[in-house]
């Protein structure tokens, strides 16, 4: 049990938290070595190096470093251990300095006092002061839909998630149709000429008045029947399709070009429930289409359209409703530098001075957000090799923050080791705009619009599709949907990025096997101190995403989204970063600033979730109790993860309960890990003593 207070004098916690018999173990371990020898044990008679890391590491799993002050700043003594520890990886640390403490601890009588004295001097003479890797004000960490990993999906989890990611909507931006709606041509012509019924002889008609148009699409209106390919079931009121033939057969979100959402109360034109409904249905387009850079979307709520009664204005409806039949891919949100010719797929470069053609073998990785990185990667090759593989990856980042492509020259340059080199990287541009705000956006400003009501939890009842003029009664609980003005709010603006490397592999969880697994995972963490040591590169997204195997069974990093100068002395002033939830450290779930050491922690969370969602190779299962963990607040989450590991008893139980039947031999390696979590060298020697076991 540990025995502290706030401002308790150092010996006062050196005699509460007593070593006791905690150096028996490394004390009898070097007792045989000198006897068998001969020789005294000294420090001077054994390897220095390995006696200084045995003992740091039982010293820093006694109770006084964790309770004891650090010697400078916040933090406690056993963090100075750690750093010690990694110190002393390196070939040119000065053992000597250490030589005072490892005599004190092999003393025949011990002194406790003594011992920690020591143990002072040494981190104050032989560390550093902490690598500054990120300012006081370091960037927040935000939270989205991509951070979800093996889940239910279910819609009571993913709404608050949907929530925090879509942030503040706005509503009645002036210019909003010119914008959108503007550039579709012969568009108010054929709108003057017609004016009917919204039915099926809209296309007919229509196609009078743009025979440029070729786009075969058609409103699609099955409000009771759920969308092919979500993972979770859900439905959609109404929208337009790219295929003519889908009133007749069952649609799929990958041919949805324009969602809509149905209500019958027409004060839920104003509230967040509406729009986070069509907010959903845009979230399923995202995943299923890789193309995609945004979606527009429609409400109609009785005959109330976007501030608008289409009763009324009638010949702004029309040009609405035709302008989602003809507008161009590129004004529908498809990206135009991903081309289609000859059945392939293909994105071009300009590199070494000429053009190459990357065509597209398939999708790795589709954007599982609406408002985030949105990263989507796919397989490729070269035109002209197509046995040399490659991986283009589109992603939108802050302009704030370093470009991933940049980082990733510089670690390739530097030589770094098991991390994925670098090919070529460029902004995409769409009309020579690359960002959120011009591009997407149109320039809208929406610091001149209106805020959508959060404080409404009824978004009204959906109407059904057969029901065209009838109201409803008064809501018994009404709720306010007056609009909130938004001030001077600015939205935060992101940068169509896009790298390619030379790396292709298989995500970790996907291993052929434990011990293939294993192997990989020690790669990677050699991969990390690789990236630190070369490129000073602190990487911070260490998740099962991230983690490779090649087709060698090689073990590699990818995506540098997050990766900071790990001695950087501010904020990139990004308005904030995002990681997959479920693999990060407890430090930062509870405001810690991210140091390595929260990184080599992550490492032990991979492999804990693996062991606890995959039956096999890449085939994965969901548990219940750990998908909370993919949507619980960080405090939570923290003290979710803390009781996990807190205690080695119950460590061991509640992993060969949760672990499945394929990983079953891995419960005491991983027990070994999370006691050892904190060093690169002692990880992987765990991790290489648990592949031998395994493959026994």
């Amino acid at each position: 049990m540990l025995h502290a207070t706030a401002d308790q004098p150092r010996s006062e916690i050196i005699k509460q938290n007593p070593i006791g018999n905690g150096f028996e173990g490394f004390r009898a371990s070097y007792k045989p070595v000198c006897n068998s020898k001969s020789i005294p044990c000294t420090p001077d008679a054994l390897d220095l190096r390995k006696l200084a890391l045995a003992f740091l590491s039982a010293a820093r799993n006694l109770a006084a470093p964790r309770v004891l002050p650090a010697r400078a700043g916040r933090g406690t003594l056993r963090s100075d251990l750690l750093r010690l520890e990694l110190s002393l990886e390196s070939d040119d640390s000065d053992l000597d300095r250490i030589k005072p403490l490892l005599k004190t601890a092999l003393a025949e009588n011990l002194d406790d006092a003594l011992v920690w004295s020591r143990v002072y001097d040494a981190v104050t003479e032989s560390t550093p002061p902490p690598r500054s890797v990120a300012s006081v004000k370091q960037t927040p960490w935000s939270r989205n839909t991509s951070s979800i990993a093996h889940s239910s999906e279910h819609r009571k989890y993913v709404d608050g998630l949907l929530k925090e990611e879509l942030g503040p909507m706005y509503v009645g931006l002036p210019s909003f149709y010119e914008a959108y709606f503007g550039d579709v041509p012969n568009l108010e012509t054929a709108s003057e000429k017609w004016f009917a019924d919204f039915t099926e002889k809209l296309t007919a008609f229509a196609e009078g008045y743009n025979s440029a148009s070729a786009h075969k699409r058609r409103p699609l209106a099955r409000p009771h029947e759920p969308i092919a390919g979500s993972v979770g079931k859900r439905k959609m009121d109404v929208g337009f399709v790219d295929d003519p033939r889908a009133g007749n057969s069952r649609c799929k979100w990958s041919q949805i070009l324009v969602p809509g959402e149905l209500k019958s109360n027409p004060s839920a034109d104003m509230t967040s429930e509406t729009l986070l409904d069509l907010g959903r249905y845009a979230w399923e387009v995202f995943a299923a289409q890789d193309a995609r850079r945004f979606v527009l979307g429609f409400t109609l709520c009785t005959s109330l359209m976007r501030q608008f009664d289409i009763n009324e204005d009638g010949l702004r409806f029309v040009p609405t409703i035709l302008g989602f039949l003809w507008m161009s891919e590129e004004q529908l949100g498809f990206d135009p530098t991903i081309k289609t010719a000859n059945g392939q797929r293909f994105i071009e470069i300009e590199r070494d001075g000429g053009t190459e053609r990357i065509i597209f073998d398939g999708l790795m990785k589709p954007a599982r957000c609406i408002a985030g990185r949105a990263t989507t990667c796919w397989k490729g090759h070269r035109e002209e090799e197509p046995h040399a593989l490659l991986v283009a990856k589109d992603s939108w980042q802050y302009p704030e923050r370093e470009q991933e492509g940049e980082l990733l020259r510089e670690a390739t340059d530097e030589g770094v080791v098991r991390v994925a080199r670098h090919y070529h990287h460029v902004t995409v541009r769409v009309r020579n705009a690359d960002d959120v705000q011009i591009d997407v956006r149109k320039g809208l400003d929406c610091a001149s619009s209106s805020r959508t009501s959060r404080r409404s939890s009824v978004a009204g009842v959906k109407r059904p599709s057969t029901q065209t003029d009838a109201t409803l009664p008064p809501n018994k609980h009404p709720c306010s949907t007056s609009p909130i003005k938004t001030g001077s709010d600015a939205l935060p603006n992101r940068v169509h990025r896009r790298i390619i490397i030379s790396d292709y592999g298989i995500p970790i969880y996907e291993a052929s096997s434990p011990q293939v697994l294993l192997a990989a995972l020690a790669d990677c963490i050699e991969g990390h101190a690789s990236l630190r040591q070369k490129a000073g590169l602190l990487h911070r997204d260490i998740s099962i995403g991230n983690l490779m195997v090649s087709k060698d069974n090689r073990g590699f990093l990818i995506d540098l989204d997050l990766a900071i100068k790990e001695q950087r002395i501010s904020a990139s002033g990004a308005k904030g970063k995002t990681g997959t939830r479920a693999f990060m450290a407890i430090g930062p779930l509870l405001g810690e600033q991210h140091s390595f050491m929260h990184d080599l922690e992550s490492f032990f969370w991979v492999l804990f979730w693996i062991c606890i969602h995959c039956n096999s190779p890449g085939e994965g299962r969901v548990v219940a109790e750990f998908d909370r963990w993919n949507y619980a607040d960080m405090k939570e989450l923290a003290k979710l993860k803390k009781g996990q590991v807190s205690d080695e008893g119950d460590f061991i139980s509640e992993a060969a309960k949760n672990f499945t039947q394929y990983y079953q031999p891995m419960v005491l390696w991983v027990n070994r890990l999370r006691k050892d979590s904190g060093l690169y060298m002692r990880m992987r020697e765990v991790l290489d003593e648990a592949r031998k076991a395994v493959a026994r």
